[in-house]
C-alpha cells in the first residue's frame, strides 16, 4: 500500500516549497496539486497555477513521483498541455505523473472563461477526445485532426518523454464511459467515492464504485494487476483522514481491504478546507508511514 498527499496550490512558494520537501521527506510515494484557474472560496487567493507550481516541486525533491490531481479539459488543449507535460517530465528525471478527469460541469474553471456548461455526456466526449489526443502526441506521432471539441494540426511533443512510451495517467472516473477510459489509457484510476452523511455510508460508495471498475476491467480485458487504484480519502468523506492517528491507520487499512493500491490525504490547512493540525501529519509519518 502507497500513501500518497495532495498540496494545494494556496501557499507563496516561501511556503509551499518546504511542504513538498517535507512530503519527500515524510516518505510519501507521491505528491500532488490541484489544477484549476480557481477553486471554490478559495478563488480570492492565494492561489497559483499547477504546473510552475510541480516545477518547483520537481527541483526541490528528488526522488517522489509528481502529478497533477486532476487536469482537465475545461481550461487545456492537448496541444499545449503536452508541451508542458513533456518539460515537467524532464524536469523532474521522469517522476511526473498525470491525473486527468473530464472537468466539472460548473464551477470558476468555466466560469471565468464565459463557458457555457457543458451537458454530463457531452463532457465525457470531450474528455475522451482530450485524453486520446494526450495518449497519441505524447507517445511520438505527429498528429493532425479535426475534432469535435479540439483541432491540432501537425502537433508534436519533442523531443518526447523521459517515461516511455510516454507519461503514466491515473484517470479519474465515476461513471461507466470515463471508466472505460482509464481502462484503456490509465496506468492507474482514481475516486474520490460519493458524498455521504456517514463515514460508514461514504465507504459503500467508495466500495460501490471499485465493483464497478472491476466490471469495467473485466468486460475490456484489462488486467487489473495493471492498473493502479488511487482513493482521495478527503474530498468526499464527512471524517478529514488526518483528524487523529488512529483514524487515518483505519482509513488506509480500509483502503486497502477494497482492493485500493494507493491512498491519498490531504495537507492540513489552518482553517476551510481540509482542516487540520500539521502535528497529526508528524506523528502519521514518524508511526505509519515507515509500516507501509
Amino acid at each position: 500500500m502507497r500513501v500518497g498527499i495532495l498540496i494545494l496550490p494556496d501557499q507563496r512558494w516561501s511556503i509551499a516549497a518546504d511542504r513538498w520537501r517535507r512530503a519527500e521527506a515524510y516518505g510519501f510515494a507521491h505528491a500532488w496539486t490541484y489544477d484549476h484557474i480557481g477553486w471554490r472560496s478559495l478563488i480570492d487567493g492565494p492561489w497559483f497555477d499547477a504546473i510552475p507550481i510541480l516545477t518547483g516541486a520537481a527541483l526541490a525533491t528528488s526522488r517522489i513521483r509528481l502529478g497533477t490531481m486532476v487536469a482537465s479539459p475545461n481550461f487545456r488543449h492537448p496541444a499545449h498541455f503536452v508541451r508542458e507535460i513533456t518539460a515537467l517530465d524532464d524536469i523532474s528525471g521522469g517522476r511526473l505523473v498525470i491525473g486527468v478527469g473530464a472537468g466539472g460541469i460548473a464551477g470558476y474553471d468555466n466560469h471565468v472563461l464565459g463557458q457555457r456548461p457543458l451537458t454530463a455526456r457531452a463532457r465525457v466526449d470531450r474528455f475522451a477526445e482530450f485524453v486520446d489526443l494526450l495518449d497519441a502526441i505524447l507517445r511520438g506521432e505527429h498528429v493532425s485532426r479535426l475534432g469535435e471539441y479540439y483541432t491540432v494540426v501537425d502537433a508534436r511533443s519533442t523531443p518526447g518523454c523521459v517515461q516511455t512510451p510516454r507519461v503514466p495517467f491515473v484517470v479519474a472516473a465515476t461513471g461507466a464511459r470515463s471508466m472505460h477510459l482509464a481502462a484503456r489509457y490509465g496506468a492507474g484510476w482514481v475516486t474520490t467515492g460519493s458524498r455521504a452523511d456517514s463515514v460508514d455510508g461514504w465507504w459503500r460508495t467508495v466500495s460501490e464504485m471499485a465493483h464497478r471498475f472491476d466490471d469495467v476491467l473485466e468486460s475490456t480485458g484489462r488486467d487489473p494487476s495493471t492498473v493502479d487504484r488511487y482513493l482521495m480519502l478527503d474530498p468526499a468523506s464527512p471524517v478529514y483522514s488526518l483528524s487523529n492517528i488512529d483514524y487515518f491507520a483505519e482509513a488506509v487499512g480500509r483502503a486497502a481491504e477494497h482492493g485500493f493500491t494507493d491512498a491519498v490525504t490531504y495537507w492540513p490547512r489552518t482553517t476551510g478546507w481540509y482542516a487540520g493540525d500539521e502535528a497529526i501529519l508528524d506523528a502519521v509519518a514518524t508511526s505509519i508511514l515507515p509500516r507501509l
